[in-house]
């Protein structure tokens, strides 16, 4: 069989340009026409679609504040909740009130004993009443008291330490033995701060107690003010 091309190549040519421009333009028609239907879907989901979202769920929000408020004690509840999550930041600020019985051990010397101890971890002061054998004894305890220091675990043994106790007084004092108090013969009331440190739960604390002579008459004993006197040269009186 035999063919003969009866058109000219320029014909040819442009007969494929024009098939590839109606190819190019469905293409072009096809993809803006996707386009268009995108754009219309998501302005129709941002306009209507999520408008309409919204005002259910403002209606859920409604309907289900009016059930809370209907609820018999609902304040009562809530203020319950509230103190329950405030409860672990409580339980981190409140005093180790059990080392009080610690530090009575370490702090007491064998001369005195306590009857009464009261802490008051607002005002952080203690006010501790007892007897001792003798008035030096009362004052042995509060130099005691006085020259305690304390280092925190995270210091470490090495450290200086600071005072543990500070306005130690002796608020009262008598002689005469009280009953129940078999063989002291002084009573006393010492009257004092503590550094709110020594009773916190965030570190464990160590009370270091001085390895020398506290009282007054040897920590401040004063020095000599007078000379003696110069020899004087014989003469004749």
């Amino acid at each position: 069989m035999i063919q003969i091309n009866l058109l000219p190549d320029v014909k040819l040519e442009y007969v494929k340009a024009r098939r590839l421009k109606r190819t190019i333009v469905s293409i072009c028609l096809l993809v803006s026409s996707v386009s268009v239907a995108v754009f219309v879907l998501t302005f129709i989901s941002v306009v209507v679609v999520q408008k309409q979202h919204l005002s259910h769920l403002d209606e859920d929000i409604a309907s289900q504040t009016k059930e809370l408020e209907s609820m018999p004690d609902i304040a009562k509840i809530l203020t319950i909740q509230n103190q329950l999550n405030s409860l672990p930041a409580l339980h981190k600020d409140k005093p180790v009130a059990s080392r009080i019985f610690t530090y009575v051990q370490q702090l007491a010397p064998g001369e005195a004993s306590i009857s009464t101890l009261t802490v008051n971890f607002d005002e952080q002061t203690m006010e501790i009443t007892g007897s001792a054998v003798n008035l030096a004894g009362v004052n042995k305890f509060a130099d005691t008291l006085k020259f305690t220091v304390f280092t925190t675990e995270a210091e470490g043994d090495g450290a200086k330490g600071n005072s543990a106790f500070s306005d130690v007084a002796l608020s009262q004092f008598g002689l005469g033995s009280a009953s129940g108090t078999k063989g002291k013969t002084a009573s006393y009331t010492i009257k004092l701060k503590y550094a709110p440190e020594i009773f916190s739960s965030e570190s464990n604390v160590k009370l270091t107690i001085p390895n020398k002579v506290t009282t007054r008459s040897q920590t401040e004993k004063p020095q000599n003010v007078f000379d003696a006197p110069a020899a004087v040269e014989g003469g004749d009186q």
